[in-house]
């Protein structure tokens, strides 16, 4: 330990104590100074002052008009962000995990009836690699979706009847059929698609844009991550929501259901925190003297970490309380948004969250994990989510928060024309299938009622517009104003960036 720690007494360190130079009542400079600020002139120029400072900070010029703010402090960049004018302020992802079927959801393929029980024929499938789950089946039947398709809106899309209130907001979604991906296996497919690589420890991109664009509220965090709670199926790790080599200040947070919906944030028992202000001063002192012998960066994050869990003692209670919500808001987002933690409430705390400008709100529901009997898995998956989904658009809407706010819906991959296991009338499952599938964007500049690439009449294999995890990447940078290939971050000797070293924006998704 260095030797000032050593003698070190928190108590002498007055952060109001200053030692003034002497007075020298016959100072010539100062007898000048006096001259010139006589009572008027001090008063007007004081005034002008303090009023500019004042619409200087109402007006928050680089919020107000899409200008560049100073670069991240964590590395001294070549380009300040955002780069151009962004179309988004704030995002909600809503990641469907394990990967929900196209073709019993979006993606209408009313051929397959003709095909239905036969073998995927091998010009199709072009010996393209098969999971283990099914690769040793002897025959890949077709599967056609048993449930009724029509088509809604004035873009008319195709919707299934399993998503009646989805179907109501088509004309605000931008469908991408031909979504696309490397990953073939669930964790690899979801970490792919959270930091841009198959292999855990790169950040995720709630990190990147905390990284790139920081705050717009004080008082929270800048990610936020909410999970359905009773999720079965796949596991979901912290990692995919961690900063990887950013600073761990990029983290997201995960917002829980209960008493602590933030671990750790509340006062131990018999203690009414009092003087944590008090302790959090000497603390601060006590980080920065050791931030000033070892330099080490994550020293001052872990101050910033301490005052941002003191501003939400008060932030997080005001924010989850849901009581002066009106009682038509919950009939919106359906009975479930009353049970705190299912998907509907999250939904619901979504939009609160980003009504207090949380730049990056970040869903998980599991349970779309299909092998074997979808019919009724992707029921009761549909029944969960559906209502909460559209619930959010219309709401968004109606508050004025969705021309700047990108709403994003989807899984890490899609899902086989085929059936694993048996096939019957009634039946069937569906295997992983990266090659394509559909995802929807909404809000904050993209294409409203649009719907972009196709697939073939197997819905197998992309024949139009391709998109790739690297593409929509780059496009969702670009709505926050940020040249994808500009957010760089200097580690182990390399520049690492989210879309790694490819991907192209979008435009035709676009307004």
């Amino acid at each position: 330990m260095p030797d000032h720690f050593e003698n070190f007494n928190p108590h002498h360190l007055d952060p109001h104590h200053f030692d003034p130079a002497p007075f020298d009542p016959h100072n010539k400079d100062l007898d000048a100074v006096k001259k010139q600020l006589d009572r008027r002139t001090f008063l007007t120029k004081t005034t002008l002052g303090l009023g500019a400072l004042a619409l200087g900070s109402l007006l928050e010029g680089p919020k107000l008009f899409g200008g560049p703010k100073p670069a991240p402090q964590e590395e001294p960049a070549a380009t300040v962000f955002p780069n151009f004018l962004p179309r988004a302020k704030r995002i909600v992802y809503l990641f469907q995990a394990e990967g929900p079927s196209q073709l019993d959801l979006f993606d209408y393929k009313p051929m397959l009836e003709k095909y239905q029980g036969q073998d995927l024929p091998a010009s199709v499938r072009k010996g393209q690699r098969l999971t283990g789950m099914s690769a040793d089946q002897a025959t890949l039947p077709v599967a056609s979706s048993l449930f009724n398709f029509q088509q809604y809106g004035k873009c008319r899309a195709w919707v299934s009847d399993l998503m009646p209130y989805t179907a109501q907001v088509v004309d605000e979604l931008c469908f991408i059929k031909s979504m696309n991906t490397d990953a073939i296996n669930h964790d690899p497919a979801t970490t792919f698609f959270q930091t841009g690589n198959q292999i855990a420890g790169r950040p995720c991109i709630g990190s990147w844009l905390s990284y790139g664009l920081g705050s717009d509220n004080e008082n929270l965090p800048t990610f936020i991550v909410l999970v359905s709670k009773n999720g079965s199926g796949q596991p979901l790790f912290a990692r995919l929501w961690g900063n990887g080599f950013l600073p761990s200040k990029h983290q997201g947070v995960q917002f829980r259901a209960g008493k602590d919906p933030v671990l750790f944030l509340s006062n131990p028992e018999g203690y009414d925190g009092a003087d944590r202000r008090e302790m959090l001063d000497y603390l601060k002192k006590l980080n920065t003297l050791q931030s000033d012998s070892y330099g080490d960066p994550e020293i001052n994050t872990r101050i910033s970490q301490y005052e941002m869990a003191y501003r939400m003692q008060t932030s997080v209670p005001e924010v989850m309380d849901l009581s002066d919500e009106p009682d038509w808001v919950f009939d919106m987002y359906g009975k479930d948004s009353r049970d705190p933690g299912t998907y509907a409430a999250n939904c619901l705390m979504a939009r609160r969250l980003l009504e207090k400008d949380v730049k990056f709100v970040q869903l998980y529901h599991q349970g779309w994990d299909q092998h074997s009997n979808l019919p009724g898995g992707i029921k009761g998956q549909c029944k969960a989510t559906d209502q909460a989904t559209a619930a959010l658009i219309k709401d968004l809407k109606q508050r004025g928060l969705l021309e700047d706010t990108l709403v994003v819906w989807g899984g890490e991959f899609g899902r086989t024309v085929y059936s694993q296991g048996k096939l019957s009338k009634d039946n069937y499952g569906r295997d992983h299938h990266p090659k394509c599938f559909t995802m929807w964007m909404a809000g904050a500049g993209v294409k409203p009622g649009f719907t972009y690439g196709e697939t073939d009449d197997f819905g197998y294999n992309i024949t139009k517009d391709p998109v790739h995890v690297h593409d929509f990447h780059a496009t969702l940078l670009h709505l926050f104003g940020i040249d994808h290939e500009q957010l760089t971050y200097k580690y182990q000797g390399r520049r690492f960036r989210l879309t790694d070293v490819s991907g192209n924006v979008v435009k035709d998704l676009l307004t």
